[in-house]
């Protein structure tokens, strides 16, 4: 306190004073409240249907998600001022979402489930892909279909597109099916399905002891257990303010498919690369690019013997991060084209810094819809590059030709 303002020290004094008091009142208020009961009036129990029709909810005819009674679209705020209620009873309908796609590409688009590792042992995590019964016979084309990150699962581009939109623009079914008419052969990859979450195991109570070794007094104990009480309601209230997860889990890697890399690899050494077709096809939307371009940088050799062209969708990979060699980026201009979400009218060339493959127009802005805007331009490419593909092919035998050698101009779509 300063000598020479005695006034300015007493209103200093008081006002701490009144700190310490509201302090003390706030802690003592805060150690009164049962926000374990609190909670449980004011929040709803986290439990949700399992089934579609639990949630009330079906695709109709044109494959949006509506409600059975009301045939109103899906409502996230279905609890005004309960964020994280609504937000767990999302992810509850997008993990049914996940299965009843898998149901689709069973059912509807006939593929079959293959287990990964192709050696797993019986107890061990595992993931899977799914293929057409054609997919390692077919001569002559294979497609193969990768998504982005996040929580899409194999068939799909964006599952807040199925359930805010429609089944055609978030899932990948209406490229199976056309790949599928037109003679493809179809891999579906899962490169999300890295690991197996385990709920982790609550370790048993035990006494607590002092330094020396010997049990704690109880009235230290008591005094501590009133601190680890208010720190615990403290806790539980941050945890209802910030959505988070209920269960604290471990996450067990999947052998030789713990990352959505790993697993692009795997599958191409295990399968795509065994295939018998003559040109292979990509479709990689988002974080899918990536994960072709560094297959390519891991497997360049096979990758340009066998792939015919890659169509990219807002592809997030990167040459100079990623470190590609020369000799790749010239392959990626010559075979691979990016459509990128853009406000431009679709196939509209874009400009890039990158020097590697050509961007053009989706013909929207929304990153997730990309894949869907460009499916008719996709095919069209395709099926130039098969075109440029044959007519070197019927080149006279005394004429040394590489795949790189028949550019396929995406502008002349």
């Amino acid at each position: 306190m300063h000598k020479h303002f005695p006034q300015l020290n007493e209103r200093l004094a008081a006002f701490l004073t009144k700190v310490t008091m509201s302090a003390t009142v706030m802690s003592d208020l805060l150690s009164r409240i049962d926000l374990d009961e609190l909670m449980k009036k004011d929040e709803p129990p986290l439990s949700f249907p399992k089934t579609l029709e639990e949630f009330e909810y079906a695709f109709n005819e044109h494959g949006q998600l509506r409600h059975t009674k009301t045939g109103e679209a899906f409502v996230f705020n279905y609890r005004e001022d309960l964020h994280r209620w609504n937000q767990k009873r999302y992810e509850a309908l997008g993990e049914i979402i996940t299965q009843y796609v898998y149901e689709l590409l069973e059912k509807e688009c006939n593929l079959t489930r293959e287990i990964l590792p192709i050696d797993a042992k019986e107890d061990e995590p595992k993931s899977f892909i799914y293929r057409s019964r054609d997919a390692l016979s077919n001569p002559d084309k294979l497609l193969v279909l990768v998504q982005g990150s996040g929580v899409v699962r194999a068939g799909q581009w964006a599952r807040r597109l199925i359930i805010n939109e429609d089944m055609n623009s978030g899932s990948q079914i209406p490229f199976i099916k056309h790949a599928v008419a037109e003679g493809y052969g179809v891999m579906v990859l899962n490169p999300n399905e890295n690991y197996l979450e385990v709920e982790k195991a609550v370790p048993p109570a035990s006494a607590e002891l002092a330094p020396d070794g010997t049990e704690e007094p109880a009235e230290k104990r008591e005094r501590k257990d009133e601190r680890d009480d208010v720190r615990k309601k403290r806790d539980f209230y941050e945890k209802y303010r910030n959505p988070q997860k209920e269960k604290e889990t471990d996450a067990i890697p999947i052998r030789l498919n713990s990352s959505p890399e790993e697993h692009t690899l795997y599958v191409w050494d295990h399968f795509i690369s065994k295939a018998m077709a003559r040109n292979i096809f990509f479709v990689a939307h988002s974080y899918g690019g990536l994960c072709f371009v560094d297959l390519m940088i891991q497997r360049e050799a096979q990758v340009k013997n066998r792939v015919c062209a890659v169509a990219m969708t807002d592809s997030v990979h990167n040459v100079w991060h990623q470190e590609a060699n020369k000799s790749i980026l010239e392959w990626l201009q010559e075979h691979c084209c990016n459509w990128v979400s853009s406000s431009e009218s679709l196939d509209t060339p874009v400009e890039t810094m990158l020097p590697d493959c050509p961007r053009y127009s989706a013909g929207t802005e929304l990153h997730e819809l990309t894949s869907w805007r460009s499916f008719d331009s996709i095919f069209k490419f395709f099926s130039n590059a098969l075109a440029a593909q044959d007519e070197s092919d019927d080149q006279p035998s005394t004429t040394v030709t590489t795949r790189s050698s028949n550019r396929v101009r995406p502008d002349e779509l």
